[in-house]
């Protein structure tokens, strides 16, 4: 039987017993004082706040991907911008050195046991859980997807797999409709979508070919933002450059062989579709919380994520437990920004919780999409959960700035690789404090 020993540390003063991993040949299990579920934004950044807390291996990372992708990069390299591989990371140099990583995927979790199992069957215990895990990607529930993604013409940004496909989309362009979609579930990045369009068509404009596509948005959503300051600026945006913006119509089948695209009307009861043909069709997929969270009704609410208290970010039923980032019922905008502002969230109330103290930390649901426009513009949109304009510069983010362009493309991804990852970005409101002369507002 593994053995499993004790050891003692500090906490904000006070004593607290470690219980450190247990191995065996057998790998029956394995125990840790922290497990963090799920190696993206969310979980490296925790994990990597805890790792420098607490002793070598006292927190585990279970994280099957061999590589970490910055994500919101791939709206540029869809539009030619960046590289593909300027994006991804090994996974083993970005998670903290102190914390333990176990290569595999999460199966079952069993949170009355404080339990989970990996795919190979290895049990993992734990004193404390912190649930990462994303989204993951539906395209198999568009008919016709993801086969007609080796057809011409279809792509996406949202996969490492389709998104080259974009740029070569734009480069055999020759007429006809460009079609960008959004679907009736929540995404990662709700901007994302409309930033794919406004490159592509900036993209269009300085290859001659815009007088030849006919540009549109078909989107689920019966506004173009869900945040009035910045829907306001886009609708300005979309008029000036003709751009055709079709409300409540969802993407259910691509039909590559006659290239068609067919849209449910959301706003019609009966389930009308409508057709229609694409040179050029960008596929925002529909997506959701992990199968393996799904499965677990203890776990999540009736829509399947991973149910925390809005404010606490605290499991509303089991207390050792707390989730992060685009996995959980946190009814904000799935974004790495909104991570940021979550994380030390998580970790100051984890750590009250391991000092028997109160929850005091809240979260105000502030969240980030830099909306890039073209090929050097961009509206910084910031907003809370009330979806109120939360903005860090004394300046109006509405406007489209070349400014807030150079910060999305150049500065964003370094602040992301050395400070968020290694747990010491917590969002932008200590800076955003200081410009506005102390209100935060």
């Amino acid at each position: 039987m593994a053995a499993i020993f004790k050891c003692k540390s500090v906490i904000g003063g006070s004593g607290l017993n470690l219980r450190f991993f247990s191995t065996s040949k057998q790998r029956l299990s394995q125990s840790y004082k922290i497990v963090v579920v799920g190696g993206g934004a969310g979980g490296c950044s925790v994990a990597a706040k805890f790792s420098s807390l607490l002793p070598k291996n006292h927190v585990a990372i279970v994280e099957p991907s061999d590589i970490h992708f910055y994500q919101p990069m791939w709206t540029m390299v869809g539009g030619g911008m960046k590289k593909l591989e300027q994006s991804g990371r090994p996974m083993g140099e970005v998670l903290p050195k102190n914390a333990r990583w176990i290569k595999e995927r999460a199966s079952q979790f069993f949170p009355e046991e404080n339990r989970l199992v990996t795919a190979s069957g290895e049990e993992i215990n734990y004193d404390y859980l912190v649930i990462a895990m994303g989204l993951q990607l539906d395209y198999n529930k568009i008919k016709g997807l993801p086969e007609a993604f080796n057809t011409p013409g279809v792509c996406s940004n949202y996969s490492t797999l389709y998104v080259g496909k974009t740029l070569e989309s734009l480069k055999n362009f020759k007429e006809g409709n460009a079609i960008f979609t959004f679907p009736n579930t929540p995404v990662k990045c709700a901007g994302a979508p409309q930033k794919a369009m406004y490159i592509s068509e900036q993209y269009l404009v300085k290859h001659n070919k815009r007088d030849k596509a006919n540009v549109m948005f078909n989107t689920s959503l019966g506004v173009i933002f869900g945040v009035k300051k910045y829907a306001d600026a886009l609708e300005k945006v979309v008029k000036e450059r003709n751009i055709a913006v079709n409300f409540q119509h969802e993407l259910v089948e691509v039909k590559p062989d006659t290239k068609e695209a067919v849209f449910r009307l959301l706003d019609d009861p009966a389930g009308t579709t409508k057709t229609f043909k694409y040179e050029m069709l960008h596929v925002t997929p529909p997506m959701s919380s992990p199968a393996v969270l799904r499965a677990n009704k203890q776990l999540t609410n009736k829509a399947g994520y991973v149910e925390v208290d809005r404010s606490t970010l605290q499991h509303v039923r089991f207390p050792n437990i707390f989730g992060i980032g685009d996995c959980t019922s946190l009814p904000t905008s799935k974004t790495a920004a909104a991570v940021a502002g979550q994380n030390k969230i998580v970790f100051d109330n984890l750590r009250l919780l391991m000092d028997g103290k109160k929850l005091s930390q809240k979260y105000d649901g502030y969240t980030s999409c830099p909306l890039v426009t073209g090929y050097s513009k961009c509206i910084l949109a910031e907003f809370d959960y009330d979806g109120k304009p939360l903005e860090t510069l004394p300046i109006n983010q509405a406007k489209e700035r070349m400014t807030s362009f150079f910060m999305k493309k150049e500065l964003m991804p370094q602040l992301y690789w050395k400070l968020m990852l290694n747990g010491w970005w917590n969002g932008p409101s200590t800076i955003r404090k200081i410009l506005h002369l102390g209100t935060g507002h």
